[in-house]
């Protein structure tokens, strides 16, 4: 199915995906990836859909929405495979601006360091470039990247097109326990991202099935550590743990509200008690939360935090 949802995407809204490459071809095979491992690895740009068979699913697609009375605030390109593979991925944007509906890119970076990849993602109006790692070792075991391509004219890619998109741009970086999630790389991935200027950086852990079964995400407390090193060096940051929870949204509801906000931002405890004195509730909710261990209580240089608990460790 090229044309997919909407479904409610954290960065967003409500998000239509497009599918524009076969499952699993891909320039990387991360180790995290939730669709398993990579069936093929090139990073040949081809052409695998005709552009006015994208058009017509993703017209499709709307109509339908439209139908049930549902809206649609991103048409993004996030197939089973690296978007940028598709060499018609450009034009095809051109070819959805009419509808009048934002696009969004969700790529690996891998290919960004090509001239006519960046042109393609000039055209988009959101962008997510990933920066697992800026260590040539970690990159290679964590993303498994195509024995072609090189770490350091990636990150230059990027730092290229930073200085010429005008479109929102944002940054991903997957945090695995024992291999990227030490706080000096984290630091150095931070460095490497005040260079990006993102208008936002997400940090997210794996929460879905991997593709190795090695993979885990770290503890709550290196999270919070990680979320402190950037937000130092970043002015929007956020990270993504994998609850599917009313996120963003105030209900009116005490319980849920804390668990929508602690599952992007770790809340300081005067803040938490802030809340808590808006809401008219007390420390008692607080209290429930870690005891049903929906919440978590960690500290950093001093402080206490209070953040989403993660969800049970993958069994495979």
């Amino acid at each position: 199915m090229i044309a997919f949802g909407p479904v409610p995407s954290r960065r967003l809204g409500r998000s239509l995906g497009i599918n524009n490459i076969p499952p699993k071809i891909c320039s990387y095979g991360c180790v995290y990836c939730q669709l398993g491992r990579t069936i093929k690895k090139q990073v040949q740009r081809l052409i695998f859909y005709e552009p006015k068979e994208i058009l017509k699913a993703v017209e499709e697609k709307i109509e339908k929405t439209r139908e049930v009375g549902e809206s649609i605030d991103y048409l993004t390109f996030v197939p089973d495979g690296e978007p940028t593979l598709d060499a018609n991925l450009g034009f095809e944007i051109d070819l959805l601006k009419p509808l009048g509906i934002k696009t969004a890119v969700i790529t690996n970076a891998s290919l960004i360091w090509r001239v006519d990849v960046r042109e393609d993602l000039m055209k988009a109006d959101w962008v997510s470039l990933k920066v697992d790692s800026t260590r040539e070792r970690f990159w290679r075991r964590i993303n498994r990247p195509h024995q072609n391509l090189e770490l350091d004219t990636i990150l230059d890619g990027m730092l290229e097109f930073s200085k010429v998109y005008d479109g929102e741009l944002v940054t991903e970086t997957m945090l695995l326990k024992g291999a990227n999630d030490r706080e000096e790389h984290i630091k150095e991935v931070a460095d490497f991202l005040t260079q990006l200027k993102p208008s936002k950086a997400y940090l997210s852990v794996a929460t879905r099935p991997p593709a190795e079964k090695w993979v885990q995400p770290p503890s709550e407390e290196v999270i919070n550590r990680a979320y402190q090193n950037f937000s130092e060096k970043i002015d929007n940051v956020e990270y993504l743990i994998g609850y599917e929870g009313n996120a963003f949204a105030f209900t009116g509801n005490v319980e849920e509200d804390l668990l929508s906000i602690t599952s992007v931002h770790p809340m300081r405890e005067e803040a938490v008690k802030k809340f808590l004195s808006q809401a008219k509730a007390d420390w008692s909710t607080i209290q429930k939360l870690i005891d049903q261990e929906q919440l978590i209580e960690t500290e950093y240089e001093g402080k206490k935090f209070y953040m989403r608990k993660l969800h049970e460790r993958h069994k495979r």
